[in-house]
């Protein structure tokens, strides 16, 4: 079995963080570890509390993990600090981590700032250059690239620049109103569009760190970036055309959409 890493927060209502990543990555058919950078207090509403991991613990899990079920593949999401970033950098230089895939969080779904300003230069200059693809929103590509992003031609210049910067493949996350569900690769000088229907679901909490999850465990298992994104949108597309609908606000998708039934 295909092993695979995340390296997040935990979110304690399960939708979104190591606890989606985790039943993400179960769905796809690849073993799930975690490193914990920080505990949030956090629901469908909202991020009403951040705990760090101590640099230092953060580094012990790391090294736990990596001397002795070394993974496939690597998912990093919210990470809050500069001095988690450069841990995180450190180690996956150190253990020569393969199939890196950061997804640059920044904002929740609920609007809730989750990364430090100052954390901001060291996620560009310590993180994204190690990865294998990046997957950036249009607001956090517009963070990135300091530019307005309205339309297809603006993802397709942000997507272009960031790939030119950072050498790994760069997938421009659609939704926020702009292309309805249709996300853009650029990845060894080539743009590829991977067209999507918009899901008529406002249940939508969890959604980057789902999609990133699932191209880490298909790139472990073997396929190619391009199938990797494929695959990954398939299976959130299910994952929110199930309809699961919990919670006062953007509820969590149904993870185990795919998980055949289990008879008792």
């Amino acid at each position: 079995m295909k092993c695979v890493l995340t390296i997040a927060g935990s979110d304690c209502s399960g939708g979104a963080g190591i606890q989606a990543d985790m039943k993400t990555m179960q769905a796809n058919g690849v073993y799930a570890m975690s490193a914990v950078t920080a505990l949030t207090a956090q629901n469908t509403t909202g991020v009403y509390g951040i705990m760090e991991a101590s640099p230092e613990f953060l580094e012990n899990q790391l090294n736990c993990i990596f001397e002795d079920i070394f993974p496939d593949a690597v998912k990093i999401g919210m990470v809050s600090s500069a001095r988690l970033i450069e841990v995180i950098a450190d180690s996956l230089v150190k253990w020569k981590a393969r199939n890196i895939v950061v997804d640059p969080v920044m904002v929740s779904t609920s609007g809730s700032r989750l990364l430090e300003e100052e954390a901001q230069e060291a996620l560009k200059e310590r993180l994204l250059p190690l990865a294998s693809v990046i997957t950036p929103n249009i607001p956090e590509a517009e963070v990135l690239t300091d530019q307005q992003i309205t339309g297809e031609k603006e993802m397709e210049d942000a997507a272009r620049r960031l790939g030119e910067l950072y050498q790994g493949g760069v997938l421009i996350k659609g939704g926020h109103q702009i292309s309805d569900a249709n996300d853009l690769l650029y990845y060894k000088g080539e743009t590829t569009w991977f067209r999507g229907e918009r899901i008529d679901n406002p249940n939508t909490h969890g959604t980057g760190c789902t999609l990133s999850s699932a191209i880490a465990s298909n790139l472990a298992k073997g396929y190619s970036m391009e199938e990797s994104i494929r695959r990954a949108k398939a299976y959130i597309s299910g994952a929110l055309r199930a309809g699961l609908d919990l919670g006062k606000g953007s509820g969590p998708m149904d993870h185990g959409w795919a998980i055949p039934e289990i008879k008792l």
